[in-house]
């Protein structure tokens, strides 16, 4: 699947990954490969992203907002006070303040 985060300042995030976790309006909740298309309004909360295992990115790279998880370096987190999703054909869009 593909990922891109969109903020008004920049784009934080623009790759393939194997999964991404959101704090949905709703509750928190994952999405994969294959996943149904979807929109939802995300809350503030912590964006898990699952980096693909072939992918190699540089925290220099990552405009200083996203962080490598404490217990896997192929989790990165991004924490955000509100936003939106839309996953379709396995491309996922989060619009994040």
């Amino acid at each position: 699947m593909f990922l891109e985060i969109v903020t008004p300042e920049a784009i934080l995030f623009s790759s393939e990954i194997d999964a991404v976790s959101v704090p949905g309006v709703n509750g928190a909740f994952q999405m994969l490969d294959n996943h149904a298309p979807i929109v939802s309004v995300l809350k503030e909360g912590i964006i898990k992203i699952h980096v693909h295992s072939q992918t190699h990115l540089e925290l220099d790279d990552l405009h200083g907002k996203l962080e490598q998880h404490t217990d896997d370096d192929k989790i990165l987190t991004l924490a955000i006070n509100s936003g939106t999703l839309e996953l379709n054909d396995n491309k996922a869009i989060i619009l994040a303040d």
